[in-house]
């Protein structure tokens, strides 16, 4: 249903819950070049439990290769650097949600291609940032409200 895409994530235990996440979701995870960790290492299919096998991530060489392949105008960018919230964007089957690194976050220059799309998370005043996982929870949940007709989902009425 939703394209997820990490670049160039730094911690296991994030990518690994993600690709969880996006199991349960319907969701494809993307993660582009450079990794800040070995794929095959047990802290990614720990934190992915038994949902490792199941996800089939697709993995890019680099951003170049990424956005070679994909429409950016069906990107959004998850930023701390947006003032606009992540629900007034209008998320459509299909569309690719990127997130940056947890140490980085993802370089301006590629954000700014399509600056219409960047979203954020809005937080109070003492907030800087928010997990990585939690981050791609919270938007792809909502993609999927605005989709709910779309979503296959097994336990709903």
């Amino acid at each position: 249903m939703f394209n997820i895409v990490l670049f160039n994530p730094q911690i296991p235990h994030n990518t690994g819950a993600i690709g969880r996440l996006c199991v349960n979701s319907n969701a494809k995870l993307h993660l582009i070049k450079p990794l800040g960790f070995d794929i095959s290492e047990k802290a990614v299919k720990r934190a992915g439990l038994d949902y490792w096998e199941k996800l089939n991530p697709t993995i890019w060489e680099s951003y170049e290769d990424f956005f070679e392949n994909v429409d950016i105008n069906r990107c959004y960018f998850a930023t701390t650097k947006s003032k606009k919230p992540y629900f007034k964007a209008e998320f459509k089957k299909g569309d690719y949600i990127i997130f940056g690194s947890e140490t980085a976050g993802m370089p301006m220059e590629i954000m700014q291609k399509n600056e219409k799309n960047m979203i954020t998370i809005p937080m109070g005043e003492n907030g800087r940032s928010l997990n990585l996982a939690i981050s791609v929870g919270i938007i792809l949940y909502d993609a999927i409200r605005q989709n709910f007709d779309e979503f296959d989902c097994v336990n709903c009425e």
